[in-house]
């Protein structure tokens, strides 16, 4: 029999229990058992087998599908076939190194939804024809009727048939601290997470007891669509499209300039592989082939000083989408409060605080026999007041017991020679209903704490005749009312710090949370957050996406939301063109850690939300958060000036090898030169991670953008081929090369060189030199020796084997004018660089 659960809409209430039952086709004595193996047989065949990581057929493709891979794999095959063992080790080992790193973001993946998994694995008490029998959570199937009590895991998602006393915790799929009173009795509301008959899985009973009928199992659950979204190939981040944007834009240039090389040389001189092997060092030439090193070692400088902050980095490039990160989504609860909760207030009807209104909630919570909830573990917090109650020698006598429908708990206690005070405490509209003496303003102070976001408990007593010894639920009237208890779930400590710093570095922080609005606007006001506008989930499920779009940009609170509005409010910030990172800690958050760009969790947060983040924050101090952000914006800073320098750098000098192959009679520079002048060029720039940023980089978010790198290209490109051109000339002219290739190779293999180096130090920051920091001294020694190393090869052992000789003295001298006119001309080609600056 093929069984389909029925789905309740979120703007219609769930149907009472007669059509539930009906729908299910099943009773209150439960499914038997012939019927319970064919439904789940029909379940398991239409789920399938369930696969975590991705085949080795799927892992291939999906690891050849990136822009620069598919290049270094034609790269390596045309070096394999020409023999060129150094540049085909190289390529191979950049090739496996990005397949390893692949691979372990895929089994990253699959852990976070193993971790899920391993939440909910959990027995059930199940009704079948009648006998309750324990199975495996797993094997329940929609129309089971399954037990609950306190302490349980619901295994399903459920809809109550009969309750007692039922509180449950499903805080890890709302964000709403307090346990949530859930009664089958209940008046029915449209929002199915906050319909009171209804029953979650991965939720927590906290008390009471039920009988429910299992409505849906397995990934159609509530909990199943989280588990869905975390399994899901994650969107590609800033960080991803930056770096492919960036790629793709140095292929397209590949593809004009390497294929007509290669024909030009061919038709020209006759000597095809010569030509093919030219145009395959022109191609390594322009490909940043240093960039997947350079993006590393810059990633893990970053994650070791994150680390002695005592930050997990799972994903290496979750730093530089923390320095790009514009918008800042914060989770509430657990994540800027301490997921815990405070009795914060005990006040008198005129809203005065009183230890007496105190002591009277102690008593009561103290001398309650039955389970206690979370609101009387905060009371019974204020252990000072133990001593206080054995000194006045309080007594029990008697107690009347929470239950659904009365919603208050009383007990009788009694000091010697003194009569008997009956001490009711429960919800507030109860509790008024047993009072006949409710002082004036005290509805208007409850009001107030209520506006606020406490949960409010009424506190109210009255004396008994003296030799009374027990009480009933009619011995709860004319009461007086004597104050209340306010709970709440304070800031961390470092919230308003945090928030601040964050503010400061120039980006807007929003609150995502499943919690009430009244509450969320209240955290917002003790951490000093300006809020400008607040959206509710049901709100947000009327909005087309490009209403959403428009509101998210104007509104700081969203409040009552479900683990996909969190995800839809994340995605329309996004396809704005921000950079968005989200802080959470509860299952209801994992989602929304994987669509943001760069996921943060904290030092409490469940399995799911740490493996579906980017960064763990391992102490309450969020303050490294804004620590995060500098070094991530430092770290993209130094990528930035590899992809300026080496872009500009080397599409000059292949403009120069390309005219000049034309021009002269014998290759410009030989292959093994080129592939040598790059291998040096790039050992220089691995030191660059550790070189200084100017701190006005540090000040605001920086965005991938290829419009700064495409200027560089365009005003230092040919700048420098300008210079090689001029090069070029002395070698033909002053040094009579045209006769001596070698020579000609030599100069122009130094002055290349030269002038690379030069452009480090004039690129490396938006200020003119004498106004840029200082650079590093790690780079200014590597550039040191790659120089010396161009002055010294022409005349070492080596220079046969590379095609070099020996340089004559005065070819140094027009070197220095070259270098020294290449920089004055550089100086207002850096001022237009500088006028046009805005984001990289």
């Amino acid at each position: 029999m093929s069984h389909q659960p029925r789905q309740f809409a979120a703007s219609a209430p769930a149907p009472d229990v007669a059509v539930v039952l009906q729908d299910m086709q099943t009773s209150r004595t439960g499914l038997d058992g012939a019927e319970a193996v064919r439904r789940l047989a029909d379940m398991r065949t239409r789920a399938g087998k369930r696969t975590h990581v991705s085949d080795k057929v799927t892992f291939l493709l999906d690891t050849v599908r990136n822009p620069l891979t598919l290049l270094l794999l034609c790269v390596l095959a045309v070096s394999t076939v020409m023999g060129d063992v150094v540049s085909s080790s190289m390529i191979m080992a950049m090739i496996v190194i990005g397949a390893i790193m692949r691979y372990v973001q895929e089994v990253r993946s699959s852990r976070a939804v193993e971790a899920l998994r391993r939440l909910v694995r959990s027995t059930a008490t199940v009704i079948r024809q009648g006998a309750e029998e324990r199975i495996p959570a797993e094997d329940l199937v929609p129309g089971d009727i399954v037990r609950l009590s306190a302490g349980d895991l619901v295994p399903a998602d459920v809809h109550l048939i009969d309750s007692d006393d039922l509180h449950v915790d499903q805080h890890i799929l709302t964000g709403e601290a307090m346990p949530i009173e859930k009664s089958a009795s209940a008046t029915p509301v449209s929002e199915p997470l906050d319909d009171p008959r209804l029953c979650f899985r991965g939720s927590t009973i906290q008390a009471g007891y039920a009988t429910a009928v299992v409505t849906r199992v397995g990934g159609d659950t509530f909990f199943g669509s989280i588990a869905r979204s975390v399994a899901a190939p994650r969107s590609p981040t800033a960080f991803d499209v930056g770096i492919r944007s960036f790629t793709l834009l140095m292929v397209r240039i590949i593809v004009i300039l390497v294929p007509f090389v290669f024909l030009a040389n061919g038709l020209l001189r006759g000597d095809w592989m010569e030509a093919l092997l030219f145009a395959t060092a022109v191609a390594v030439g322009i490909t940043p082939e240093m960039l997947p090193m350079i993006i590393t070692v810059n990633l893990s400088k970053g994650a070791i000083a994150m680390a002695r902050r005592k930050v997990i980095v799972k994903h290496l490039d979750s730093i530089q989408n923390l320095g790009a990160m514009d918008v800042l989504c914060t989770d509430k609860t657990g994540t800027l409060t301490q997921g815990r909760i405070v009795l914060m207030h005990h006040v008198r009807p005129d809203g005065s605080e009183s230890e007496d209104v105190l002591l009277l909630g102690y008593l009561n919570s103290s001398f309650e026999s039955g389970l206690r909830n979370i609101m009387d573990e905060a009371v019974l917090e204020h252990a000072h007041l133990e001593d206080e109650v054995r000194r006045q020698q309080w007594q029990k006598l008697d107690e009347q017991p929470f239950d659904f429908v009365r919603r208050r708990l009383s007990v009788l206690v009694k000091q010697p020679g003194k009569p008997p005070v009956i001490i009711c405490k429960g919800a507030l509209e109860e509790v008024l209903a047993c009072c006949t003496n409710v002082p004036d303003g005290a509805l208007a102070v409850a009001d107030e704490l209520s506006a606020k976001g406490f949960r409010i408990v009424a506190v109210a007593r009255r004396e008994l005749p003296d030799g009374c010894t027990s009480i009933s639920e009619q011995d709860e009237s004319n009461l007086t009312l004597e104050g209340f208890l306010a709970f709440f779930d304070p800031p961390k400590e470092s919230s308003t710090e945090a928030l601040r710093q964050i503010a400061a570095a120039n980006i807007d922080v929003k609150i995502l949370t499943g919690d009430r609005l009244a509450v969320t606007q209240y955290i917002s006001n003790i951490v000093g957050l300006n809020v400008r506008g607040q959206l509710t989930g049901a709100e947000i499920d009327v909005m087309s996406d490009a209403e959403l779009s428009a509101a998210v940009e104007s509104t700081t609170i969203f409040a009552k939301l479900t683990p996909m509005h969190k995800e839809r409010v994340i995605d329309r910030l996004r396809s704005n063109g921000h950079v968005v990172g989200f802080m959470g800690d509860g299952i209801n958050d994992a989602p929304a850690l994987r669509k943001a760009d760069v996921g943060i969790s904290v030092d409490e947060a469940v399995d799911i939300a740490k493996e579906s983040s980017d960064l763990v924050l391992l102490e309450h101090n969020l303050a490294v958060l804004h620590d995060g952000v500098l070094e991530g914006r430092r770290i993209f800073g130094n990528i930035v000036k590899y992809l300026r320098m080496a872009a500009s750098s080397n599409v000059g000098n292949m403009l120069s090898v390309t005219g000049a192959s034309l021009l002269l009679p014998f290759l410009p520079m030989l292959p093994v030169q080129i592939m040598l002048n790059n291998l040096l060029y790039d050992l220089s720039q691995t030191t660059l991670p550790s070189d200084s940023v100017e701190e006005s980089w540090l000040l605001r978010p920086r965005h991938w953008s290829l419009s700064d790198i495409r200027r560089a290209i365009i005003v230092f490109g040919p700048l420098s081929s300008l210079f090689d051109y001029a090069t070029f000339a002395i070698l033909l002219w002053p040094l009579h090369a045209l006769n001596n290739p070698s020579l000609f190779h030599t100069g122009w293999f130094v002055e290349s060189l030269c002038s690379q180096l030069l452009i480090v130090f004039l690129l490396r920051s938006h200020l003119p030199p004498w106004r840029a920091a200082r650079p590093g001294r790690a780079l200014i020694i590597a550039s040191l020796l790659v120089l010396a190393t161009a002055v010294i090869l022409p005349y070492s052992a080596l220079a046969g084997d590379l095609g070099l000789v020996p340089l004559p003295f005065e070819f140094w001298g027009w070197l220095v004018v070259i270098l020294v006119s290449y920089m004055l001309c550089s100086l207002p080609a850096r001022r237009f660089l500088q006028e046009t600056h805005t984001e990289v």
